[in-house]
């Protein structure tokens, strides 16, 4: 696999971000474009795969640069802030790097991270519409022989068409057999252009429009035993996994936050002042300023939340316990609600600031506001909020799953 060239390697933390600043000037030329068209964006898919920032977290054991949690999240927030849905696409592969850490076996991982190095891409295939609850899946792998069949259908498989390797979670169970809460989950790693994979592009949403969020259906895909990780297990015990997968999602909210307010501003800089201001220029309006203010402060914020959260991820990683994934999960949790309103407040600013040519379709800044409103529905912050208030009251740890 790994279609991708690898054109340069990073070689440690600071390359990594230079290369990220790099790449999201060049991404944010065309983003408005992007949206308005729906062009997905192949070509600068490939090109972050190229340039080695999908490898950044393998360790350096296998070669990699293993770099901290502090490093990747500001990677996530430079891309954000060029364009959101090509942010979004690779937050599963990373994901996926830390399952293969947690719980690969060694060979599992001498694999897999040599693909991932040679610019192979992860993407998910984990969630499912109900009725049934959202932590059963369908979806199922069957024993066959040295070998397992994969069967079922997911949604919301965020950069599937874009990537080297899906990573379907699935029940274990019995030919026959049919999957609940308790049946044995596991993930499959499967080859995109496996025989009976199939990716269709029908996502839809008013947001996040060019993530490829859509489906992939799964007819009797054959998928060998040393493809298969292990999920179920992975929260007995003190794990970062879900604190890292979603301080991803975090940057990402912030990354909007900071590329909306810094629409605003342009925006702000055109604007006509009110009458009633007695200024000839919009940003000298102190109401303005005001707002501009209360914006600035909810995101800078956010942005400093983050940082928090990314070194409580570090330090509970080094230290792992209990007590320590717990505090990184909230630390993660408060961070995430934070970025949340930094993004949607620093999106409707967009147009308080700009004033009626804001809303301007050929503008297309809504965009702004679509992808906050859109990506800030992934895990509802109102269940972080009550994690967080009983922590504050009593201790009370948070639970172990993938969202918090």
């Amino acid at each position: 696999m790994g279609t991708a060239e690898v054109t340069s390697g990073i070689v440690d933390g600071d390359h990594a971000l230079e290369t990220a600043t790099v790449l999201g000037r060049r991404f944010a030329e065309n983003a408005t474009l992007r949206d308005a068209n729906r062009e997905l964006p192949h070509t600068q898919i490939r090109e972050f795969a190229g340039s080695g920032l999908g490898a950044v977290t393998v360790p350096r054991a296998y070669g990699g640069i293993d770099v901290p949690t502090e490093t990747l999240v500001e990677i996530f927030r430079l891309l954000a802030e060029a364009d959101p849905s090509i942010a979004q696409i690779p937050q599963s592969h990373f994901t996926f790097l830390e399952l293969l850490r947690s719980q690969g076996t060694l060979d599992q991982q001498e694999f897999f991270y040599g693909e991932v190095r040679s610019g192979a891409l992860f993407a998910n295939a984990q969630s499912e519409r109900g009725p049934h609850p959202v932590d059963v899946d369908t979806t199922v792998l069957v024993p066959s022989g040295a070998d397992f069949t994969l069967s079922g259908r997911k949604f919301y498989s965020t950069g599937a068409l874009f990537a080297d390797w899906i990573a379907v979670r699935a029940s274990v169970v019995g030919d026959g057999g049919t999957p609940g809460r308790g049946t044995p989950r596991a993930v499959a790693f499967v080859p995109r252009d496996a025989a009976g994979l199939t990716v269709v592009d029908d996502w839809d949403g008013m947001g996040q429009r060019t993530t490829a969020s859509g489906t992939v259906t799964l007819d009797g895909v054959t998928v060998p035993a040393s493809s298969i990780v292990q999920y179920s297990g992975l929260f007995d015990g003190p794990t970062t996994y879900g604190a890292q997968a979603q301080i991803l999602h975090a940057a990402i909210d912030v990354g909007i936050a900071t590329g909306a307010l810094r629409e605003a501003v342009v925006q702000a800089g055109r604007a006509r002042p009110h009458f009633e201001a007695g200024v000839d220029r919009a940003v000298d309006d102190p109401l303005l300023a005001q707002l501009a203010g209360e914006v600035t402060v909810t995101v800078r914020a956010a942005q400093a939340l983050l940082t928090v959260a990314a070194r409580a991820v570090d330090s509970a990683r080094a230290d792992l316990d209990a007590d320590t994934a717990a505090a990184a999960s909230i630390d993660v949790a408060t961070a995430k609600v934070a970025a949340t309103r930094a993004a949607l407040d620093a999106a409707n600013a967009v147009f308080e600031l700009g004033g009626t040519r804001s809303a301007s379709g050929a503008a297309n800044l809504s965009r702004y506001w679509r992808d906050a409103r859109t990506h800030t529905l992934h895990d509802a912050t109102r269940w972080k909020l009550q994690h967080i208030g009983r922590w504050t009251l009593d201790g009370t740890s948070p639970p172990r799953h993938g969202v918090i």
